[in-house]
């Protein structure tokens, strides 16, 4: 008699479940959007969460204390929400590094001040270098070579003045015809006589202190990014804005003195060489489904020099903020909804290429993931999908589109993009796709950057791409067939 009882009682608590979500799968279905509208308007905390990555913490390079700092406070709001399972997933990452300090001056003809940072995993300089400045931009490698008692302890210019700027968005995809950049932006950069590599052996075997170089952007914005393979006793290497390096290098090329005060506190990280990817995730309700994964993600670390706002702590706001709405809402999907916060995507998709090497290693596990949804590069409000060419999979995304159009939400495109997340998905042969945002002064001034800041973004755009989101989300769960995968 128990037994039976028992029976009767899982009986009707899963029809319980199943009359619940498919309710929410038929007529309820623009219900929930609605009510992820109201959520996301009405509630929002996508203001709140961007605040304190950008402010409280500000830049996120993998491996440093900040990004961990990141990785467990994003852990902590996520079990605030309620969210299933909250953790960090490590992988090998290497090294860490941080700056703890760094001052570049010019001293001679007069005093300035210059606007310049260091690459990521540089070492420290050996104390305050000064003196003055050997220029070696317009020169080859042997005539460098010639000079190496020159070289010895000195500051090197290393590049010849700044002509060509980064100046130019790649095209607005989508819009009047254009084709769109499916990678990284060819952009201008500085440039020396003698290659790069090249260049930096010499200076290395000659001793050189500190090498400069200029940096491509206008008016003090100093793009800068760095290598984690960068050997510990290379030559300490900083970037200078380029209207400032200009007069620098000018004023050496036509042998005038120049001198300059070059300082760089800077440390590699060896106690954890790990870094983490944030996960949660929202479990699936229908006993035939709960076992596919719709997968939303963004990358929350960036580089180091500006307080990666919109590269990329608007994309991780969405993704949690997504999630919250969902769960406050009391959505019920069919399939599990798991949200990726990334870590290493800037030193070359590392985190995500760890996740999925760990993940969807066999066929089966691959078969479980229904699709990626990745927020990344751009800002403002998210517009759509990059499609990867995947026609069958843009028709669905089309008619999960129409109700997020009164929010700003106006196309999804056929064409891919590169150089972010979804790419080692996709290099899997798993459907990944990744959003679509406009390029308004996000090339040409914020990406990489030190003005990577969080006045880029207003709270109306958190709240659409947080909004879009999660609709896309619940939609994709909901779902009675996964998402097509490509021919």
């Amino acid at each position: 008699m128990k037994r039976s009882l028992l029976l009767v009682s899982v009986l009707l608590l899963s029809l319980g479940v199943a009359d619940s979500f498919m309710q929410q799968r038929g007529a309820g279905s623009n219900d929930m959007i609605a009510r992820i509208k109201a959520e996301g308007l009405q509630r929002s905390r996508a203001l709140v969460l961007y605040r304190y990555l950008t402010d409280d913490i500000g830049a996120r390079l993998t491996g440093s204390p900040a990004h961990k700092q990141a990785a467990n406070w994003a852990v902590e709001r996520l079990k605030e929400f309620s969210l299933a399972n909250p953790h960090l997933e490590p992988y090998q990452f290497g090294h860490g590094w941080q700056v703890d300090g760094i001052s570049v001056e010019m001293t001679e003809p007069r005093y300035q001040r210059l606007i310049a940072y260091p690459e990521a995993w540089t070492p420290a300089t050996k104390g305050a270098i000064t003196g003055r400045v050997v220029y070696v931009g317009d020169k080859n490698a042997s005539q460098i070579q010639a000079m190496a008692g020159q070289l010895k302890g000195a500051i090197v210019l290393t590049t010849l003045p700044q002509t060509d700027w980064v100046d130019h968005d790649r095209p607005q995809p989508g819009l009047n015809d254009q084709s769109v950049a499916t990678g990284n932006p060819t952009l201008a950069g500085a440039k020396s006589t003698t290659p790069a590599n090249d260049l930096r052996t010499i200076l290395q075997r000659a001793g050189a202190a500190v090498a400069v170089r200029a940096s491509a952007y206008r008016d003090g914005t100093v793009g800068v990014t760095g290598s984690l393979n960068t050997p510990t006793d290379s030559v300490p290497s900083i970037v200078v804005a380029g209207e400032q390096y200009n007069i620098l290098a000018r004023l050496a090329a036509a042998g005038k003195p120049v001198a300059m005060r070059v300082e760089l506190r800077a440390r590699y990280l060896e106690d954890d060489r790990n870094s983490y990817n944030v996960v949660a995730e929202i479990p699936g309700r229908d006993p035939a489904l709960r076992d596919q994964i719709v997968m939303i993600a963004g990358h929350l670390d960036s580089w180091h020099t500006a307080a990666g706002a919109t590269d990329n702590a608007d994309g991780a706001v969405a993704t949690m903020e997504a999630m919250r709405i969902l769960q406050a809402i009391g959505a019920q999907p069919r399939r599990t909804i798991r949200m990726v916060l990334w870590s290493g995507e800037e030193q070359g998709l590392l985190g995500s290429a760890a996740y999925v090497k760990q993940h969807f290693a066999t066929q089966a596990a691959k078969d479980q993931l229904d699709v990626l949804m990745n927020d990344d590069p751009g800002s403002g409000k998210t517009l759509g999908f990059y499609m990867e060419g995947n026609r069958a999979a843009k028709a669905t995304f089309d008619r999960w589109l129409e109700p997020l159009k009164d929010l700003g939400a106006t196309r999804n495109i056929i064409e891919g993009i590169g150089s972010t997340d979804h790419v080692s998905f996709n290099e899997a042969g798993l459907p990944g796709f990744n959003v679509i945002k406009d390029f308004d002064s996000y090339d040409a001034r914020t990406r990489h950057t030190n003005a990577d800041y969080p006045e880029r973004m207003s709270e109306d755009e958190l709240k659409e791409s947080s909004i879009f989101m999660a609709a896309f989300a619940y939609q994709a769960a909901m779902a009675d067939e996964r998402v097509p995968r490509a021919k």
